[in-house]
């Protein structure tokens, strides 16, 4: 087969959540090369990581044009697309305008899947389903990374002089609703503490306001990492020794990593959302105020147990 290109919006649980179907295409094509159109600050885990010899960026102006049926479509672009010989689509596109301007371009060999996810079966399951359409079926739905070298040196430069067994949490996400409140999380964290281990505290910009929080209250006790490049934050989570989260894009990446995690699950279904390699703890009624301290001390390990 020829060169492969695969199109994939979302957001990062949605792109880890894809990688068993990418595992089957590189598995599957070993010689052929991958790109990938998506975005570069997530894309980056797969970016020379097993998954895609290179990444284009999904904001790049001219892909707008794509999206109209009758937009002068760009040249270079269209030349672009024209030179895989097999492109799968995950964007959602239910007018059908740009996987007819792809074809308008030269794409003859076109694969579009679906990316909303019903609750009939595991996400990586109904993600990886296009990929039978070229003979490839799913085994294994857990999503892993391969962080680089260079990634992993980044991360031991960041993790240097820290004592004691990691502990990663990231107590936030990208809904409130899927969000253990953070008075529990204060009380988790004081029993940690107790702990002869290193807190590191997971955050991006939507946990700006709980990472500002908990920076106030145990200012000089826990590490705090934000903004981190997601390769790189892979590569940290991989050397914790445990994590503790919520149904976030940031979870998926740890049990992607090879951590041995604790996901905390509300509203959203496990068996459709966890990631397969990690422990869930479902919170009584899907409401995670219900969720106690306790009951999630009980699910940690033996070595880690307070």
């Amino acid at each position: 087969m020829p060169d492969i290109l695969v199109i994939r919006g979302g957001a990062i649980g949605d792109f880890i959540l894809t990688l068993p179907a990418l595992h089957l295409l590189r598995e599957g094509f070993p010689e052929c090369r991958i790109e990938i159109i998506g975005y570069r600050h997530i894309c980056c885990v797969a970016e020379g990581r097993f998954y895609a010899d290179a990444v284009r960026s999904i904001e790049y102006a001219p892909m707008a044009g794509f999206f109209n049926p009758r937009s002068d479509l760009d040249p270079g672009l269209s030349e672009y697309f024209a030179g895989f010989g097999q492109v799968i689509s995950y964007l959602f596109d239910p007018d059908k305008f740009f996987e007819g301007n792809l074809r308008r371009c030269g794409v003859k060999n076109l694969i579009v899947g679906d990316p909303r996810i019903s609750d009939a079966q595991h996400a990586s399951r109904q993600l990886a389903r296009p990929m039978e359409s070229l003979a490839l079926f799913l085994e294994d739905e857990a999503a892993r990374i391969y962080p680089a070298l260079s990634d992993f040196e980044a991360a031991d430069e960041l993790l240097c002089g820290l004592d004691g067994p990691i502990i990663a949490i990231h107590p936030g996400s990208g809904s409130e609703k899927k969000n253990w409140p953070l008075p529990a999380w204060r009380q988790l964290i004081n029993r940690l503490l107790d702990l002869r281990a290193t807190l590191l505290v997971i955050s991006g910009e939507s946990d700006a306001g709980r990472t500002r929080e908990l920076r106030s209250e145990f200012f000089g006790k826990l590490v705090f990492l934000e903004h981190l490049p997601l390769n790189v934050l892979g590569a940290v989570l991989a050397r914790c020794a445990f994590f503790i989260g919520h149904d976030s894009g940031i979870s998926h990446l740890a049990a992607a990593a090879g951590a041995e995690c604790l996901i905390l699950f509300g509203p959203t279904d496990p068996a459709v959302w966890a990631p397969k390699n990690a422990n869930v703890l479902r919170a009584p009624g899907g409401l995670l105020q219900n969720l106690s301290v306790e009951a999630v001390l009980d699910h940690l390990p033996e070595t880690l147990n307070p």
